[in-house]
């Protein structure tokens, strides 16, 4: 699969990434305003919002950089595709955590401002507990599995929204709330709202998501040992250029006379 030139594919990775924690950020924000002392529709709101924005934005740039928005499953990408000559290569995996790290900062940064709040203001929300830490694992194994899963079954189409389903449950099911993505845990520290992390917890978040990442990595090649010829795919399949419909040619090139049989359908 020919692949949009490099630089197409990190501005789409930093611009998705960019919105994807505009939109946490942001409707913690709007929820905490809104419901202000219900902090259980609080998360409803977050939660609903994040994963309706993230089905969007994989429609959006998936056909462009496969919008991974999320340096553990370019790792991921890069990891098992290794093994078949497909998926992302270390320079590329290199420029889709930069560019998705970098995007995460300004997509904080830009909600900050949206709701006329100071554009850079350090987290104190602490995140630092061992069964925050295990909810990190079971939400990034979780989310690489369903990615890859979808890839090698060939049903990449329909990431958009078991992504952004899953993304959207895992904020309910894990005691952490379903950070699951270094870039978005990095981007949240710099925001003193509902949806921000302290800095002095994100390392612990990242180690954790790390290790799902190498939980799923085995269960994948466990369940689907040749998942990595379906690197390319992850998260959508994105080549270069759209797909064209090929012109259907009229079945009747002319009108039938008295002594000619009418033409065939190409059924």
């Amino acid at each position: 699969m020919r692949l949009a030139p490099l630089w197409r594919r990190l501005l789409a990775e930093f611009t998705g990434t960019g919105l994807l924690v505009t939109a946490v950020v942001g409707s913690g924000i709007m929820a905490s305003r809104l419901s202000p002392g219900d902090v259980g529709v609080q998360l409803l709101e977050n939660s609903v919002a994040t994963a309706f924005a993230l089905a969007a934005l994989i429609l959006i740039f998936g056909p462009v950089s496969g919008a991974h928005l999320n340096p553990v499953v370019s790792a991921a990408d890069w990891l098992l595709g290794r093994r078949a000559g497909t998926g992302l290569s270390g320079a590329d995996l290199a420029g889709y955590v930069t560019a998705q790290t970098v995007g995460a900062l300004a997509g904080s940064v830009l909600a900050n401002l949206m709701f006329d709040l100071d554009p850079v203001t350090l987290s104190h929300t602490e995140r630092a507990a061992g069964h925050l830490w295990l909810g990190e694992v079971v939400a990034t194994a979780g989310l690489v599995a369903l990615v890859f899963a979808l890839a090698r079954s060939g049903r990449a189409a329909v990431a958009p929204a078991a992504v952004g389903a899953y993304i959207g449950a895992a904020y309910w099911f894990t005691s952490s709330t379903s950070f699951a993505n270094p870039a978005v845990t990095v981007g949240r520290a710099v925001t003193d709202t509902f949806a921000g992390i302290a800095p002095s917890s994100v390392p612990g978040f990242i180690v954790a998501q790390l290790a799902g990442l190498i939980v799923a990595t085995a269960l994948v090649l466990a369940l689907y040992p040749d998942a990595g010829s379906a690197a390319d795919a992850v998260v959508v399949a994105h080549p270069a250029e759209p797909h064209t419909a090929v012109p259907v040619e009229s079945t009747e090139k002319s009108a039938p006379t008295d002594n000619a049989a009418p033409p065939r359908s190409r059924s």
